[in-house]
């Protein structure tokens, strides 16, 4: 872990803070003391199908009448195609970090997204906190995709209120 300025630290956990959703848009999952995946709206993501990001190359609201369980949480499609696909190998369209931001993820956070802050990396789908984010995220993707992927493993099963420190590589 590299120290940092406090001013520096003050500053990205101030930011991290007022990024946050309130907390109950941050549902826990059906595991008691995990929260694994952003849920919002009673849904992953939000409710955003996670296969249209592949098929469509956009985000699009799901539908209720399309619905999957995985991980003990609703997944919302725009269509019964979108939910086949998705059922048949869910990982592969499930967003990283558990639909957390990406860039929060390699800062040792767990932020809300929004849909239209996303990208497709290696075949896997990143979302983020904003399109602000985003552009950070953009400018060095594959150092924040590293520092996440390690982040994530030390934050999964915490709770996003239990995450005051930045995690700083």
């Amino acid at each position: 872990m590299t120290r940092i300025r406090p001013a520096l630290a003050s500053l990205l956990l101030g930011a991290a803070i007022l990024t946050t959703a309130p907390l109950s848009l941050v549902q826990e999952s059906a595991f008691a003391d995990e929260i694994t995946n952003y849920v919002k709206d009673g849904a992953a993501i939000g409710g955003t199908d996670p296969v249209a990001y592949f098929t469509e190359h956009k985000p699009v609201q799901g539908s209720g009448q399309f619905t999957a369980d995985y991980q003990g949480v609703t997944w919302k499609f725009a269509s019964a195609a979108n939910r086949d696909l998705f059922q048949a190998n869910p990982a592969k369209y499930a967003p990283q970090y558990g639909g957390f931001c990406a860039f929060g993820a390699s800062k040792g956070f767990k932020v809300p997204v929004v849909p239209n802050a996303w990208k497709i990396v290696d075949g896997k789908l990143y979302l983020n906190n904003s399109p602000a984010v985003q552009e950070r995220f953009l400018a060095d993707t594959s150092g924040i995709i590293h520092d996440a992927d390690l982040n994530w493993q030390i934050i999964k099963d915490k709770k996003a209120e239990d995450l005051k420190e930045p995690i700083i590589r």
